[in-house]
């Protein structure tokens, strides 16, 4: 494993993965993993599966433009670099759903099966109606194809307080705490046995699992778009990454920042 600029617990974390995480860059602070991660591709120097980690992220990057806040050394927070050309640009919402299934693997693996860790589309993580992590995927296209990808992941593991009521963590829900490098390395091998899934085609089995897992799928609740308040019901989520929600006897699709949930 190659491992720059920051060496702590370095053994700890040794995923067992063919190529992802196998070059590792941990850092003690940072702005931002991604952005950190698009500067070594910038300079030729990410290979692919390349893991930027760091303790302290102090401008991170949400959904929706959002800030992502973490309580620094106590959350896991971190990107990969992919390059998956064999994915045509009109189908990158896979990369979604193979890392939301991927970071949900991983969480099964910690609390057992469990009906409320769900993926609320796009790709964050809920325990019931708590927010336990999110994933913002940034993707560089050339032409038709993918030319890199940069995966970020933050996962709320050993805080206990936040600034908001709707966020927690695994060791609120467990009331342990939790090696971070440990289950880094762990993270990381889930996130290369989805990725492998997607490479070897089996999209479809992909998809549907992606689905069994959503939040508030086939569940009928309330919504607002263009600003208007309706009840509806997701029934899917189509190849461009749209969210399928029937309402009022009609089928809707929605792009990213055109719905809003409601309680």
């Amino acid at each position: 494993m190659n491992v720059t600029k920051y060496e702590k617990h370095v053994e700890a974390l040794s995923p067992q993965t063919l190529f992802t995480g196998q070059q590792l860059v941990w850092l003690p602070e940072c702005a931002s993993t991604n952005t950190e991660a698009q500067q070594l591709v910038g300079q030729n120097r990410a290979t692919d599966g390349c893991c930027v980690i760091t303790d302290k992220q102090t401008a991170g990057r949400g959904q929706r433009g959002n800030q992502w806040e973490a309580a620094p050394g106590e959350n896991l927070t971190l990107s990969v670099v992919w390059r998956p050309a064999f994915l045509p640009a009109a189908d990158q919402f896979l990369l979604s759903q193979v890392v939301a299934l991927a970071v949900h693997d991983w969480l099964i693996m910690l609390l057992g099966p469990d009906d409320q860790l769900r993926v609320k589309w796009p790709n964050d993580i809920f325990f019931g109606n708590r927010k336990l992590g999110g994933i913002l995927i940034e993707n560089t296209l050339s032409g038709t194809k993918i030319q890199h990808s940069i995966v970020g992941i933050g996962l709320n593991v050993n805080q206990r307080e936040f600034g908001v009521a709707t966020a927690t963590s695994l060791a609120q829900l467990t009331g342990r705490a939790y090696d971070l490098p440990t289950l880094a390395a762990r993270l990381l091998e889930s996130l290369e046995r989805r990725y492998l899934q997607l490479r070897a085609g089996r999209v479809g089995n992909l998809r549907a699992e992606y689905l069994r897992v959503l939040y508030r799928f086939q569940e009928e609740h309330t919504y607002e778009a263009e600003g208007h308040t309706f009840r509806g019901q997701i029934v899917g989520v189509d190849e461009a990454g749209r969210l399928a929600l029937a309402a009022a006897g009609q089928l809707h699709y929605f792009d990213l920042k055109e719905i809003r949930y409601l309680v």
